[in-house]
């Protein structure tokens, strides 16, 4: 457990985008635009979702607003640093822009953020991800207004201030974090996730209850030592607000989520999973995750044979959301003793009409494992194609995730994520 230090923490802060919500909200973007008097705007996407048509329509509607939209639609499915960096390049090649609108799941959105740091800011991408990975520099230039617009239920990106990309060379996924990288608008529209598979509403999915799970037990703001204004970071531990934002996520996964993947055009499900999505944004945007991302970055960035049914491509692949759901119960199980009444609560709100184990510390990975059997994840990280053998190489990949893991409850070694890998492998 982390102890409280001698100049505690009493400030936390808060930040969000503007948001507009509810069926038709996409029909508005070239209205909300035009008042920010934007002229040209490029629309980031990926090849499957441009299929559906929703990139196009959006980009069409702006012009009756005097704004001129281009599609660009080379997002690749779990981004990589030479997928965002083609974009980059094709934004720089077509450019200037006023705005950009991202239209698609986080791969989109975290795509369309870097392309607004990159177009508004010298230098690569190397340049701002995240220490160690990368020089963690600070934009020095103001981003230009990002529009983004979730057709899955899941990321929250649309409310965060981070983007996540694999970068091929190292076999590892890091990110790149600052304030101004947050959406200046969160357009979430429930019409356009209908067409979501179940494999992915499923995948999606867990990475809400993940979000909402991880900033409900994070360490709290107050455990951290005093920080001046300028080292203040967007993740600053468990708070009021965030905790709010947690239990409603909570509340509305436990009656819809699995109606959402059993029926994926019942529109109501669709409308609570993505408000589940956008207020668990709000509260992980702020609080921070902890054990469970940080160990989906090894998963997803060196996985080998698997390729997960309902995803387009063929190549190795396990979708963010499952990766970080596959080691979440023995996560959870570790950072009990540190919160023990937050992961009961916890499990209240997720699972009301479970049967309890009789040890308090089963409670939420029982109401986890319950869920994931339900709605199809695997079962645990030997059901993606880990073996035993390779759990130190995940371990030097999660362990490398230092801001997140600092913002777990209690302390976490090489041996607790060994621990927490060895467990997972088969989770049933």
């Amino acid at each position: 457990m982390h102890t409280t230090p001698a100049h505690a923490e009493t400030v936390f802060t808060y930040g969000s985008p503007a948001l507009k919500f509810g069926a038709g909200a996409s029909d508005e973007i070239g209205f909300d635009l035009s008042r920010l008097g934007v002229r040209r705007v490029l629309v980031v996407t990926d090849a499957g979702v441009a299929a559906t048509g929703h990139p196009q329509r959006i980009a069409d509607q702006m012009s009756g607003y005097g704004i001129e939209a281009h599609v660009y639609d080379g997002v690749r499915v779990e981004p990589t640093d030479a997928s965002m960096n083609e974009a980059i390049d094709h934004a720089r090649g077509t450019g200037p822009w006023d705005a950009f609108v991202a239209v698609g799941g986080g791969s989109s959105i975290d795509t369309a953020k870097a392309v607004n740091l990159l177009t508004t800011n010298p230098g690569g991408l190397m340049d701002y991800l995240n220490a160690p990975v990368g020089a963690a520099k600070p934009p020095s230039q103001p981003l230009k207004p990002l529009v983004a617009v979730p057709t899955t239920t899941g990321t929250g990106a649309e409310s965060t201030t981070i983007c996540v990309l694999d970068v091929l060379s190292l076999k590892v996924k890091t990110g790149i974090s600052h304030a101004w990288l947050r959406p200046t608008m969160a357009v979430v529209d429930p019409e356009l996730t209908v067409t979501q598979p179940p494999e992915v509403t499923a995948s999606a999915g867990m990475d809400i209850l993940c979000h909402a799970l991880e900033s409900y037990t994070a360490r709290p703001y107050t455990s951290y030592e005093r920080r001046a204004p300028e080292q203040r970071v967007p993740y600053c531990g468990s708070n009021p607000i965030s905790d709010m934002w947690s239990e409603q996520a909570l509340r509305l996964l436990s009656r819809s989520f699995r109606t959402a993947v059993r029926e994926p055009e019942n529109l109501e499900a669709r409308t609570e999973m993505a408000l589940a999505a956008t207020v668990a944004g709000l509260g992980f945007g702020n609080a921070g995750v902890h054990i469970p991302h940080a160990n989906a970055y090894p998963i997803a960035g060196r996985v080998h044979g698997y390729h997960p049914p309902g995803y387009p491509g063929d190549g190795p692949l396990v979708p963010h959301g499952m990766s970080v759901s596959l080691t979440a119960p023995e996560a959870f199980r570790f950072t009990f003793p540190a919160r023990p009444d937050r992961h009961v609560r916890a499990a209240e709100l997720l699972a009301p009409g479970l049967e309890r184990p009789n040890d308090p510390q089963q409670h939420l990975p029982a109401a986890l494992l319950n869920l994931m059997r339900d709605i199809g994840i695997p079962n645990g990280v030997g059901g993606v194609g880990f073996t035993e053998p390779e759990i130190p190489d995940l371990v030097d990949g999660a362990i490398k995730q230092q801001r997140l893991l600092s913002t777990a409850p209690r302390p976490v070694t090489e041996d607790d994520l060994a621990q927490i890998f060895t467990r997972s492998l088969s989770l049933w």
